[in-house]
Protein backbone atom coordinates (compact mmCIF):
# COMPACT_ATOMS: atom_id res chain seq x y z
CA UNK A 1 0.00 0.00 0.00
CA UNK A 2 1.31 3.44 -0.96
CA UNK A 3 1.81 6.04 1.70
CA UNK A 4 0.25 9.46 0.89
CA UNK A 5 3.28 11.26 2.34
CA UNK A 6 5.58 9.62 -0.26
CA UNK A 7 3.39 10.92 -3.12
CA UNK A 8 3.12 14.41 -1.66
CA UNK A 9 6.87 14.94 -1.20
CA UNK A 10 7.74 15.12 -4.98
CA UNK A 11 4.76 17.41 -5.59
CA UNK A 12 5.96 19.77 -2.85
CA UNK A 13 9.48 19.87 -4.34
CA UNK A 14 8.11 20.61 -7.83
CA UNK A 15 5.87 23.31 -6.37
CA UNK A 16 8.77 24.97 -4.57
CA UNK A 17 10.90 24.91 -7.72
CA UNK A 18 8.03 26.42 -9.69
CA UNK A 19 7.53 29.23 -7.14
CA UNK A 20 11.29 29.98 -7.08
CA UNK A 21 11.43 30.07 -10.89
CA UNK A 22 8.46 32.40 -11.20
CA UNK A 23 9.84 34.64 -8.42
CA UNK A 24 13.14 34.97 -10.25
CA UNK A 25 11.35 35.98 -13.43
CA UNK A 26 9.21 38.54 -11.65
CA UNK A 27 12.02 39.99 -9.54
CA UNK A 28 14.74 40.12 -12.19
CA UNK A 29 15.41 43.58 -13.63
CA UNK A 30 13.62 44.27 -16.90
CA UNK A 31 15.64 44.15 -20.06
CA UNK A 32 16.46 47.49 -21.65
CA UNK A 33 14.58 47.65 -24.90
CA UNK A 34 14.38 50.61 -27.23
CA UNK A 35 14.61 51.46 -30.87
CA UNK A 36 18.27 50.90 -30.80
CA UNK A 37 17.57 47.22 -30.15
CA UNK A 38 16.27 46.87 -33.69
CA UNK A 39 19.00 45.97 -36.11
CA UNK A 40 18.89 47.38 -39.63
CA UNK A 41 17.98 44.97 -42.36
CA UNK A 42 20.81 45.86 -44.76
CA UNK A 43 24.45 45.32 -43.83
CA UNK A 44 26.57 48.51 -43.85
CA UNK A 45 28.96 47.04 -46.42
CA UNK A 46 26.29 47.44 -49.09
CA UNK A 47 26.18 51.21 -48.62
CA UNK A 48 29.20 52.20 -50.70
CA UNK A 49 27.90 54.58 -53.37
CA UNK A 50 26.49 57.35 -51.21
CA UNK A 51 27.16 60.67 -52.92
CA UNK A 52 29.37 63.16 -51.09
CA UNK A 53 27.71 66.52 -50.34
CA UNK A 54 29.78 68.28 -53.00
CA UNK A 55 28.69 65.69 -55.61
CA UNK A 56 25.00 66.42 -55.17
CA UNK A 57 23.61 69.48 -56.89
CA UNK A 58 21.59 71.77 -54.65
CA UNK A 59 18.48 71.17 -56.75
CA UNK A 60 18.82 67.40 -56.08
CA UNK A 61 18.00 67.98 -52.44
CA UNK A 62 14.29 67.72 -51.72
CA UNK A 63 14.73 68.53 -48.03
CA UNK A 64 12.63 71.50 -46.95
CA UNK A 65 14.61 74.73 -46.81
CA UNK A 66 12.90 75.46 -43.48
CA UNK A 67 15.37 73.19 -41.71
CA UNK A 68 18.32 75.05 -40.17
CA UNK A 69 21.77 74.97 -41.77
CA UNK A 70 22.94 72.46 -39.13
CA UNK A 71 20.55 69.97 -40.78
CA UNK A 72 20.80 71.25 -44.37
CA UNK A 73 24.53 70.52 -44.44
CA UNK A 74 23.73 66.79 -44.33
CA UNK A 75 21.23 66.94 -47.20
CA UNK A 76 23.21 64.69 -49.57
CA UNK A 77 23.34 61.89 -46.99
CA UNK A 78 19.74 62.42 -45.92
CA UNK A 79 18.56 62.43 -49.53
CA UNK A 80 20.48 59.29 -50.40
CA UNK A 81 19.15 57.38 -47.37
CA UNK A 82 15.62 58.65 -48.07
CA UNK A 83 15.75 57.51 -51.68
CA UNK A 84 17.38 54.20 -50.80
CA UNK A 85 14.77 53.37 -48.15
CA UNK A 86 11.75 55.18 -49.63
CA UNK A 87 11.32 57.48 -46.65
CA UNK A 88 10.52 61.20 -46.64
CA UNK A 89 13.81 63.11 -46.17
CA UNK A 90 11.91 65.61 -44.03
CA UNK A 91 11.08 62.87 -41.53
CA UNK A 92 14.76 61.88 -41.35
CA UNK A 93 15.67 65.53 -40.84
CA UNK A 94 13.04 65.86 -38.10
CA UNK A 95 14.53 62.90 -36.22
CA UNK A 96 18.01 64.35 -36.67
CA UNK A 97 16.96 67.79 -35.46
CA UNK A 98 15.37 66.30 -32.35
CA UNK A 99 18.19 63.86 -31.68
CA UNK A 100 21.35 65.88 -32.28
CA UNK A 101 20.44 69.27 -33.72
CA UNK A 102 22.71 68.33 -36.63
CA UNK A 103 25.80 67.85 -34.46
CA UNK A 104 27.75 64.82 -35.75
CA UNK A 105 29.68 64.64 -32.46
CA UNK A 106 26.58 64.46 -30.24
CA UNK A 107 26.90 61.99 -27.37
CA UNK A 108 23.95 61.47 -25.02
CA UNK A 109 23.94 60.67 -21.31
CA UNK A 110 22.79 57.16 -22.20
CA UNK A 111 25.66 56.70 -24.67
CA UNK A 112 23.84 57.26 -27.98
CA UNK A 113 26.13 58.59 -30.70
CA UNK A 114 26.05 60.98 -33.63
CA UNK A 115 23.47 62.65 -35.83
CA UNK A 116 20.73 60.03 -35.42
CA UNK A 117 21.76 59.12 -31.85
CA UNK A 118 22.32 55.41 -32.34
CA UNK A 119 23.38 53.23 -29.41
CA UNK A 120 26.79 51.66 -30.15
CA UNK A 121 28.21 48.40 -28.83
CA UNK A 122 30.82 50.21 -26.74
CA UNK A 123 31.07 53.16 -24.35
CA UNK A 124 28.22 53.76 -21.90
CA UNK A 125 25.89 51.68 -24.08
CA UNK A 126 27.94 48.56 -23.30
CA UNK A 127 26.61 48.72 -19.72
CA UNK A 128 23.00 48.04 -20.79
CA UNK A 129 22.27 44.39 -20.16
CA UNK A 130 19.49 42.32 -21.67
CA UNK A 131 18.52 38.73 -20.95
CA UNK A 132 21.25 37.27 -23.18
CA UNK A 133 24.03 39.76 -22.34
CA UNK A 134 24.88 43.26 -23.56
CA UNK A 135 21.85 44.73 -25.37
CA UNK A 136 23.86 46.36 -28.14
CA UNK A 137 26.59 43.77 -28.73
CA UNK A 138 25.73 43.53 -32.46
CA UNK A 139 25.92 47.27 -33.05
CA UNK A 140 28.62 49.29 -34.76
CA UNK A 141 31.31 50.94 -32.64
CA UNK A 142 31.16 54.56 -31.50
CA UNK A 143 33.95 55.36 -33.93
CA UNK A 144 31.87 54.08 -36.85
CA UNK A 145 28.79 55.94 -35.65
CA UNK A 146 30.62 59.26 -35.36
CA UNK A 147 30.93 59.13 -39.17
CA UNK A 148 27.95 61.25 -40.38
CA UNK A 149 27.28 59.23 -43.52
CA UNK A 150 27.38 55.90 -41.70
CA UNK A 151 25.29 57.22 -38.79
CA UNK A 152 22.53 58.56 -41.01
CA UNK A 153 22.38 55.36 -43.05
CA UNK A 154 22.32 53.16 -39.97
CA UNK A 155 19.76 55.30 -38.14
CA UNK A 156 17.47 55.43 -41.17
CA UNK A 157 17.63 51.65 -41.60
CA UNK A 158 16.70 51.27 -37.94
CA UNK A 159 13.78 53.66 -38.34
CA UNK A 160 12.54 51.96 -41.51
CA UNK A 161 12.78 48.57 -39.80
CA UNK A 162 10.66 49.90 -36.93
CA UNK A 163 8.08 51.37 -39.31
CA UNK A 164 7.82 48.00 -41.06
CA UNK A 165 7.50 46.12 -37.76
CA UNK A 166 5.12 48.54 -36.06
CA UNK A 167 3.10 49.45 -39.17
CA UNK A 168 2.86 53.09 -38.09
CA UNK A 169 5.29 56.02 -38.06
CA UNK A 170 4.21 57.30 -34.62
CA UNK A 171 4.62 53.83 -33.07
CA UNK A 172 8.01 53.46 -34.77
CA UNK A 173 9.16 56.84 -33.44
CA UNK A 174 7.99 55.89 -29.95
CA UNK A 175 10.29 52.86 -30.14
CA UNK A 176 13.14 54.82 -31.72
CA UNK A 177 13.22 57.40 -28.94
CA UNK A 178 14.19 57.17 -25.29
CA UNK A 179 12.55 54.61 -23.06
CA UNK A 180 9.84 55.53 -20.59
CA UNK A 181 8.69 58.74 -22.26
CA UNK A 182 5.58 57.31 -23.87
CA UNK A 183 4.63 59.13 -27.04
CA UNK A 184 6.21 62.47 -26.10
CA UNK A 185 9.34 61.82 -28.19
CA UNK A 186 7.29 60.63 -31.18
CA UNK A 187 5.00 63.65 -30.92
CA UNK A 188 7.95 66.07 -30.76
CA UNK A 189 9.46 64.58 -33.91
CA UNK A 190 6.09 64.62 -35.70
CA UNK A 191 5.58 68.26 -34.70
CA UNK A 192 8.98 69.17 -36.14
CA UNK A 193 8.11 67.20 -39.26
CA UNK A 194 4.80 69.07 -39.70
CA UNK A 195 6.30 72.50 -38.97
CA UNK A 196 9.41 72.23 -41.11
CA UNK A 197 8.32 70.46 -44.26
Amino acid sequence: MNHPSKAIFPAVIVGILLVVGISRLLLSPPAVVQASDVEPTTPPAEQVNTPQPEEMASDDCTLSNRYPENIQQWCAYIQHAATEHQLDPNLIAAVMLQESGGNPDAYSRSGAVGLMQVMPRDGKAAEFMCVNGPCFANRPSSQELFDPQFNIEYGVRMLVGLIQRKGDVREALKSYGPMDVGYSYADKVLTIYQNYR
